[in-house]
């Protein structure tokens, strides 16, 4: 009987371990080319921008197509 009542005990803390915790690594950059949605705001395009390696032995981002946003309401972000 007392097994029996310690079994959800055992499976709920199974399953709390199974979950795992969250990454809190950055993303890099996977292609060569800068995402849309890094477009979308200056505050988007500060995001992106910050996240990519500063180390510089990846690949070069193709940016002619690139417009960086921009705002005269927003102040200016440091990456």
């Amino acid at each position: 009987m007392r097994t029996l009542a310690l079994l959800p005990l055992l499976l709920a803390s199974a399953t709390l371990v199974a979950c795992g915790g969250g990454d809190d690594t950055p993303v890099t950059a996977t292609t060569d080319e800068v995402p849309a949605t890094a477009t979308v705001s200056v505050a988007a395009f500060a995001s992106y921008a910050g996240m990519l390696d500063a180390v510089d032995t990846s690949e070069p981002l193709e940016v002619s197509s690139v417009t960086p946003p921009t705002s005269d309401t927003d102040e200016p972000v440091t990456l």
